[in-house]
């Protein structure tokens, strides 16, 4: 029987990934999606050598990741293949709170470093970055015309930012690869991290892997060259206009509408598309299956 045609009334009661409070809502979108999904992962992965399977489901921010992950680990229990949601937001080297003012610090040290190298550093320019840094209106890119070292600030900060998100100093990503690996090699119990939002809120659980087939890694940087151990990446498409949409519809933050906010999704679309051509599979928002060639030109034309 196919498991996308018997689906439980109570779609919440489905099993969610391992992230500490995070807010799952499955709509009738991400199971049309994960319909689309599911043959061309089960294809692929009949493929692939081995009984145990790495599937990362990776994409912007509030593009779905957990919820249709959640999906395709429901009808692959159904059929027969037992799987586990892991997210990969457990990993990071901070908390939420703390990450967020590490992405500002780190922005804020690499446009100063920037205005220092230019020899822009002068009384009136430090004020009225003070003033811009109140408030919170520094990556404003308005804010630059007519302001030659804010560009200069706003462009060094960027590219300090770049060299942090979804690198090493801001993911452990060895600890992730290093589950990954374990998984492969068929433990059957393995510790995953959970953490929450305060610094209280981290700890460690030994997970049942004994009858788990596919691990499913629903994460950002699911695809990332950091990262080892995953099989088959699936690609979860937005633009970035589509993404910042995505997070106002969840409110996900309370800055949501942002100038640094929008650069951060910027900084993270690029790396996406950068990774793009390892995906397996690629999904478009209005929920088709994308070839690498069919992705491109619709990136280009975003």
């Amino acid at each position: 029987m196919d498991p996308t045609t018997q689906f439980p009334d109570l779609i919440q009661e489905i099993p969610h990934g391992d992230m500490p409070g995070d807010q799952v809502r499955i709509g009738e979108e991400h199971i049309q999606k994960a319909r689309t999904i599911y043959p061309r992962l089960r294809e692929q992965m009949a493929d692939m050598p081995g009984r145990r399977k790495v599937v990362a489901v990776c994409g912007g921010s509030g593009v779905g990741k957990s919820e249709i992950a959640s999906v395709l680990a429901y009808y692959l229990n159904q059929g027969g293949i037992g799987a586990y949601v892991m997210s990969g937001d457990n990993y990071p080297r901070r908390i939420p709170r703390d990450n967020d003012l590490e992405r500002l610090r780190v922005y804020r040290q690499g446009g100063l470093h920037g205005l220092v190298d230019h020899d822009l550093v002068t009384e009136e320019v430090s004020a009225g970055l003070r003033r811009l840094w109140e408030e919170e209106q520094d990556a404003e890119p308005t804010a630059a015309q007519g302001c030659p070292w804010l560009g200069v600030y706003q462009q060094a900060g960027r590219r300090a930012l770049t060299g942090y998100l979804g690198t090493p100093n801001e993911i452990n990503f060895d600890e992730v690869s290093d589950i990954l690996a374990r998984f492969h090699q068929g433990e059957t119990a393995v510790y995953l991290r959970r953490m929450g939002r305060e610094l209280t809120e981290l700890w460690y659980e030994k997970t049942d892997f004994s009858r788990t087939d596919v691990l499913i890694l629903e994460w950002t940087h699911g695809n990332s060259d950091f990262l080892e151990g995953v099989d088959l990446p699936v690609l979860l498409n937005s633009t970035p206009a589509e993404t910042l949409a995505h997070r106002r519809a969840r409110n996900r933050d309370g800055k949501t509408d942002s100038a640094f906010t929008a650069m951060v999704l910027d900084i993270e679309q690029k790396k996406l598309e950068a990774q793009a051509h390892k995906a397996k599979i690629i999904l478009s928002k209005q929920g088709n299956i994308l070839t690498f060639e069919e992705y491109r030109r619709l990136m280009a034309d975003a």
